[in-house]
């Protein structure tokens, strides 16, 4: 695996908080990249300091093998996308993806050329000489994404660049900016807090907490096996049970089963419906019951099955299959 960059032995402090806390971390060349966490885990910072817009108190920047933690941001080779997409309202889409071309001083018929194919990449070649405030926030988004990609970067660094956006259009966004890096095979390196689009989108996530790396990998591989109740809770597990040896275990709601004891139970827990929510094609059928150290635990169940009519009240047993339990780390 090549490697685009690299964070080695990275901390930034501001005075005495610490934003990103010694982290290592390798960014694979022609992949994407998310950094995924809470508000205030140090994504943004890193990003930044990738960027080369904030100094690491210690430790080394690398960009294609060289040490760039001193260089200035315009001579790192990169391209950004920021959270307001930063277009200039006087110019035209195409003013205003080949901007970043004429001040690299690259002559007008390259700078034409390339300006055309950043636009026909995004699909907004007809709108060339529209003004920013002519688009909507999804074309809007797509200018600053053409502009970025226009002076061919290193790395693409996107902060946040789909939260502005409605939730149709996020979709939407996602499979393109998805596509774009598949057909240009650039470095992206995606700053969200949104871990259905880090799932959805990355090749290799990164998930931040408190300044440190929690846990990173391919997304399957970091969904089917979280490392500790952090991550867990982060991407949507609900249930947490304590073993008989003083351990935690979780399961996520569409693997238990309401009723019967499944086959191969690795758990089985008698317990009290308390709640019954009806989403249309499923049921929340939450369990009141007690775990291995005696705490009492709400457990929710995905129910798709018909046939299963708990109702509030209802006397269960709650189970899973021992494979579809996940051991996690203190």
């Amino acid at each position: 695996m090549t490697t685009a960059a690299e964070f080695v032995g990275v901390t930034q402090r501001f005075g005495d908080f610490t934003a990103v806390d010694d982290i290592d971390l390798a960014i694979p060349a022609g992949q994407l990249t998310t950094l995924l966490g809470p508000s205030g885990c140090g994504k943004t910072t890193s990003l930044r300091m990738l960027a080369g817009y904030a100094q690491p108190t210690s430790g080394r920047i690398m960009i294609a093998g060289t040490d760039a933690t001193r260089t200035p941001p315009e001579r790192r080779g990169l391209g950004m996308v920021f959270q307001s997409y930063a277009l200039f309202p006087h110019m035209t889409v195409a003013e205003n993806v080949g901007y970043g071309l004429k001040l690299r001083k690259v002559a007008a018929p390259e700078r034409r050329r390339r300006v055309d194919e950043a636009l026909g990449l995004v699909g907004l070649g007809h709108l060339a000489a529209s003004r920013p405030k002519k688009l909507s926030g999804g074309q809007q988004q797509r200018v600053a994404l053409a502009r970025a990609i226009a002076i061919r970067p290193t790395l693409l660094l996107l902060d946040e660049p789909l939260s502005n956006l409605d939730a149709r259009l996020r979709v939407q966004m996602r499979a393109e900016i998805r596509r774009i890096q598949s057909e240009t095979g650039l470095t992206v390196v995606l700053v969200t807090h949104d871990q259905d689009e880090a799932l959805e989108m990355s090749d290799r996530m990164v998930l931040m907490r408190d300044g440190r790396i929690m846990q990173e990998g391919a997304p399957s591989a970091v969904f089917t096996a979280p490392a500790n109740r952090f991550v867990a809770e982060f991407l949507g597990y609900e249930n947490f049970i304590a073993t008989p040896d003083g351990g935690l275990t979780t399961v996520r709601p569409e693997h238990l089963v309401v009723g019967a004891a499944s086959g191969a139970a690795g758990l089985a827990l008698d317990g009290v419906v308390t709640d019954v929510a009806y989403r249309g094609v499923d049921r929340l059928v939450t369990v009141e019951t007690a775990d291995a150290a005696g705490t009492t635990v709400r457990l929710i169940a995905d129910v798709r099955d018909e046939a299963v009519l708990a109702r509030p009240g209802d006397r269960v047993t709650v189970s899973a299959p021992q494979a579809r339990l996940i051991r996690l780390a203190a």
